[in-house]
């Protein structure tokens, strides 16, 4: 019997954790396929709220206190040095009782005190990074690893002399439609039969707005001010994010009093799209997003085309980064947020929707831009120091996912 230990390591956000289930959700199918295999995942680290999912996917989850590695100065540097010991001595304790094969980090805050403790117990480090700029946690990180994956071209200069491999952004399973993870091909069928999830006409475009897990304050409030344009020429799906989401629907509630009902029934809104998400896409006919790494990649993954408006405060500005190379691909097209003025937006909006050669251009270049079988490359190589090979006779992984 193989005992299979892996640890994963990443801040408790979903950039991070989603990508690190959808890695430990393939590690749980390749282990799987021999019977004589025990498998043993555990999560260290502050899951954020994301306990519960990572629970149910089957990982073992421990708290480890996280801290913060900020390249600014704020009082909070100072508690978080405290921290950032605590983690150390927690870190100590676990890992040495656990002892895996390989411990896999997509950074992040509280990754490194962890990830020093597996150094120091020479476990082979394998680390993600999600951005074209990477955090500093991974810069850190990076330099102890046995390799670094990427999502993005752009981010391979930050890791000279390194083992590296850019493989995309792993996305979650219950997005993937059909056999294998290659890009989504949907058809006019399975479109309108998705609008009509929502109760939408099947023959009038979709809109579908995504600020994040948190929301976006700045997309929701072009979507309060501009609904009944917006919603004359679009039916409209909203993630809010949770953060805001109280407010805004108390902000609605009240200025949709004086709407009329066409208006209100062609604008949906949600506090954070769970199990609808992959219909959602499907539904779409144009994405207006952030540009985190993750909803780039399921952009890109359903062939929408999409407007982005990177995050201007984000970590050395990837966002604006991630949204360049997408756009360089034929895929999007960004606008900053300082020059996001209604106006200019809702010509954008309004002309894009009207382009059907442009937007097919665009949705062909999304699905080149994706990158399949990341979740299954990463977890494949993992699991190789488990001395757990999956790739018989050196098979290319497509071959042997998609028999």
């Amino acid at each position: 019997m193989k005992k299979i230990r892996i640890l994963l390591v990443g801040g408790g956000s979903g950039g991070h954790i989603y990508p690190l289930i959808a890695v430990a959700q393939k590690i749980r199918y390749f282990a799987g396929t021999d019977s004589g295999n025990h498998l043993d995942v555990r999560y260290f680290g502050d899951a954020g709220g994301y306990e519960d999912l990572i629970k149910e996917n089957g990982i073992k989850y421990s708290y480890v206190v996280s801290s913060k590695l900020r390249r600014y100065f704020s009082f909070e540097n100072f508690i978080d040095f405290f921290k950032f010991f605590i983690a150390i001595f927690q870190s100590l304790f676990k890992i040495f009782f656990f002892m895996p094969s390989v411990v896999f980090s997509k950074g992040g805050p509280g990754s490194l005190p962890i990830l020093f403790v597996c150094k120091f117990f020479a476990v082979p480090i394998v680390i993600h990074e999600s951005d074209s700029a990477p955090g500093l946690t991974n810069l850190i990180s990076g330099k102890m690893s046995k390799k670094v994956f990427l999502a993005f071209e752009l981010a391979k200069q930050y890791f000279p002399n390194k083992n590296i491999e850019v493989v995309g952004n792993p996305i979650r399973s219950e997005l993937i439609m059909g056999k294998g993870d290659s890009s989504a091909v949907i058809t006019e069928i399975e479109q309108k039969e998705a609008k009509k999830q929502f109760d939408f006409n099947p023959g009038k475009p979709v809109l579908l707005i995504l600020g994040g897990s948190q929301g976006a304050v700045v997309i929701n409030d072009f979507v309060l001010k501009n609904i009944e344009f917006l919603a004359v020429k679009f039916q409209i799906l909203h993630q809010i994010g949770t953060d805001n989401f109280s407010e805004y629907k108390k902000d609605y509630d009240f200025l949709s009093k004086a709407l009329p009902d066409s208006i209100k029934n062609n604008y949906k809104f949600y506090s954070y799209f769970e199990d609808n998400l992959k219909s959602a896409y499907v539904a779409a006919d144009l994405v207006l997003a952030r540009a985190g790494a993750g909803t780039i990649f399921e952009i890109a993954y359903f062939g929408k085309p999409s407007i982005l408006i990177p995050l201007p405060d984000a970590a050395n500005d990837h966002q604006a980064l991630n949204a360049l190379e997408f756009k360089e691909a034929g895929a999007s097209i960004d606008i900053e947020q300082e020059n996001f003025l209604s106006h200019l937006v809702l010509v954008q909006l309004e002309t894009l929707i009207s382009k059907t050669e442009i937007l097919k251009k665009m949705s062909k270049s999304a699905l080149v831009f994706y990158r399949p079988f990341s979740s299954e490359t990463i977890a494949a190589y993992l699991l190789s120091f488990a001395g757990l090979n999956i790739y018989p006779d050196n098979a290319p992984i497509k071959e042997m996912l998609l028999k």
